[in-house]
């Protein structure tokens, strides 16, 4: 049989290898200095682009897009073209790819610090970035397919089946996620708002993880595992029920992010029972990795890289179950919004796409570079660094969940909540936190090892840019004789790939649909009215401060929640809310009802403005960072009536012409009525600074449905 000879072309690869290290080492710093900042918020310096809630983002963007995306390009760049027996359809496309999304990883960490940020979790990019993101996302797509149309071998391997889902389902979920209207070059509103905004974000949200965190590695690990330890993967009928069964129940399962929400019952229970059924395929791909191992333990147990592999599998596997497991109403309402939910995340992170990241680096530098990794000890001795950090890290943080949840519902023999100051479980759990970041800090070592073991193995060696391989062409390519359904599917990767796309589309139309276009899912308030442009600038400075990443606006029907914060939040209360505001994490507390002023919490005007000065001032033990720019930052309105507009035409009903005079004078008198009221309380403060509009957001909050100090029931409009 005559024999087709080609090359493959390592450059990309190793352009993709460089830019993981780099920006995984950038990545994990800001997120070891958001850990420090929690025990020491002072480290902030006063400057707003190193604070908390302005590096948390990028430290989550940095992890996801930056560190693990450019490792899952390095993983399908190196193995596509092997898999395949072809190079990579397009030399062009590929630099376009790789340069594009290194250019979007820089705006990413330019704008977020400076707090440009949509405030939706995994998609804070704004609408700029999101276009180039699309844009990028397609060219690494054509690619792709175009690789696979000239390939050389009939029948795609699995790892393909994994990458070409991850291109269909992320290019689905980004897009319809970030639907926007542009109000100015760097600022948008989504086109969604409230509960039907959350449910979009968190079907994304959920499905980020399962398709950029989770899809792409399992291709990883369905080619590196096997490459490693020289063994076949344990079960090819395995692999089909673990794919198609994963991608089909994943997309379901974003509602259970909103458990004891304003969402509706019928979407909690859907996105409930497709959680607890992901266990079976997710578990399926952790058992069909490991028995992939079956006669190569002996092997593991000197080799850095699969012991690497066998942690980072089997953090995937504790990650699958307890994700299912934390999905169960019960037990979602001890662990939402606290930190148990933060480590769940960081097992996934540290040790899954962690350590099959670095097995996978460690298997390619000497390949790469024609020679013998420089230190097999130092690898091991990072191996026993990210272990043991993970484990510091995120064993703490369980502690720290239990412990907060337990708190805030604990009532006394009389009835009373025992713990009715939030700060008390803020408190509690500080020991906690400077575990996680002593863990972190392991984390990070082993991390710098890595630097110097790569740096040093590239070094000793030469960069092979070039291989040669041979085949036969595609339609001489050896025949398995009969062959299955799923088998003839293989050949047929256009096929494929649009199969892929109407599995994964299934769950998410059934969800979103409906949640869009039935009224009586979001039942409204005749009480709630749109924000005041002042509120609305105010609220605007509050998503720009990422106050949402430490304070809910969500209270959930729960008897303890409704005594610390006042009536539970409904669905109508937030239809004017354009992102949503529900939070995902309570590091402070909620801000649902903040501004009822018949509410035990009730704060005065003059409070806030102290808090936002200097926190500790008011309460020594808060880790609050203190925010001086609010104050002496003078607010800029230049964008009121694009605003105003944009609101009008995405539903809010401004009435007509308003963002033509009449805004701006409502905007200054509501300014004037709260500067004079903190002067009346010894403050003397300008009505056109920044704290004046975040004061007049804050108490907004929670007051539509508020009457005569009682809440108002539904009622049509």
């Amino acid at each position: 049989m005559e024999l087709q000879k080609f090359t493959y072309d390592n450059k990309l690869s190793k352009l993709f290898l460089y830019a993981t290290v780099t920006w995984g080492a950038i990545g994990l710093l800001v997120g070891l200095t958001a850990a420090f900042e929690l025990i020491f918020p002072s480290w902030n310096a006063g400057l707003p682009w190193l604070t908390f809630s302005r590096i948390r983002p990028l430290h989550t963007n940095a992890a996801i897009f930056a560190f693990v995306g450019n490792a899952i390009f390095l993983a399908v760049y190196y193995s596509t073209p092997r898999l395949l027996k072809t190079p990579m359809y397009s030399k062009l496309l590929g630099n376009i790819h790789f340069w594009g999304w290194q250019l979007i990883i820089v705006a990413a960490a330019i704008t977020l610090p400076l707090g440009f940020t949509q405030s939706k979790e995994y998609a804070e990019l704004e609408w700029p970035i999101d276009i180039a993101v699309a844009l990028v996302w397609v060219v690494f797509g054509i690619n792709l397919i175009g690789t696979l149309i000239k390939r050389r071998i009939k029948h795609i391997y699995v790892a393909i089946w994994f990458y070409i889902a991850t291109w269909v389902t992320v290019a689905v979920l980004y897009i319809t996620n970030n639907m926007a209207l542009p109000v100015s070059a760097m600022k948008s509103y989504s086109v969604y708002a409230g509960v039907q905004d959350a449910l979009v974000q968190w079907w994304y949200g959920h499905n980020a993880v399962a398709f950029f965190l989770t899809t792409p590695f399992l291709g990883l690990m369905y080619y590196f595992i096997p490459k490693a330890s020289n063994r076949p993967v344990y079960s090819y009928k395995l692999s089909i029920i673990h794919f198609w069964a994963l991608i089909f129940l994943y997309i379901w399962a974003g509602p259970h992010h909103l458990l004891y929400s304003a969402l509706p019952d019928w979407a909690q229970a859907l996105g409930v029972v497709f959680s607890i059924m992901l266990l079976a395929p997710s578990w399926g791909g952790m058992i069909n990795g490991l028995l992939t191992l079956r006669g190569a333990w002996d092997k593991v147990r000197e080799d850095p890289i699969l012991k690497m592999f066998v942690v980072g599998v089997t953090a995937y596997g504790m990650s699958t179950f307890e994700g299912p497991m934390l999905s169960l109403k019960t037990v979602n309402a001890l662990s939402h919004f606290t930190d148990w939910t933060i480590a769940h995340v960081h097992i996934g992170t540290l040790g899954w796409n962690g350590m099959l990241t670095f097995g996978m680096i460690y298997w390619l530098m000497p390949r790469l570079f024609n020679t013998k990794l420089y230190s097999v000890k130092m690898a091991n001795i990072h191996f026993w660094l990210a272990t043991t950090g993970m484990l510091f890290f995120s064993i703490p943080l369980y502690f720290a969940g239990f412990t907060q949840s337990l708190m805030w519902k604990e009532f006394t023999d009389a009835g009373a909540l025992a713990y009715p100051n939030f700060l008390d479980t803020v408190t509690q759990i500080l020991p906690m936190y400077a575990m996680r970041a002593f863990g972190g800090s392991l984390y990070y070592i082993g991390f710098i090892l890595f630097i110097v073991n790569v740096w040093k193995t590239a070094a000793a060696g030469k960069f092979v840019r070039y291989e040669e391989d041979s085949a036969p062409s595609l339609e001489k390519a050896p025949s398995h004789g009969h062959e299955n359904w799923h088998r003839r599917l293989e050949g047929m990767p256009v096929k494929f790939t649009v199969a892929a796309l109407i599995v994964i589309l299934i769950g998410g139309m059934v969800e979103i649909i409906p949640m869009i276009l039935v009224k009586s899912n979001v039942p409204t308030i005749s009480a709630v009215q749109p924000y005041t442009p002042l509120e609305l600038e105010g609220r605007d400075i509050y998503v720009r401060e990422g106050c949402y990443l430490c304070h809910s606006q969500q209270i959930r029907p729960f008897r303890s929640e409704v005594e610390r914060y006042g009536e539970y939040s409904k669905a109508g209360e937030s239809v004017y809310d354009h992102p949503f505001q529900f939070g995902s994490k309570r590091t402070g507390p909620d801000l649902a009802r903040e501004g009822v002023k018949t509410l035990p919490n009730y704060k005065p005007n003059s409070w806030h403005y102290n808090h936002m000065l200097d926190p500790q001032s008011l309460n020594p033990e808060s880790v609050m960072p203190p925010y001086p720019w609010i104050i002496h930052n003078d607010l800029d309105v230049s964008t009121l009536a694009s605003k105003i507009k944009t609101m009008q035409t995405l539903g809010v009903p401004y009435p007509e012409g308003y963002a033509d005079g009449q805004a701006m004078k409502d905007l200054e008198k509501q300014a004037s009525e709260i500067a004079q009221n903190l002067k009346d309380a010894g403050i003397d403060v300008s009505s056109k600074k920044e704290i004046i509009a975040l004061i007049a957001y804050m108490q907004r909050l929670g007051t539509d449905i508020y009457k005569d100090g009682n809440p108002e029931q539904y009622s049509s409009k």
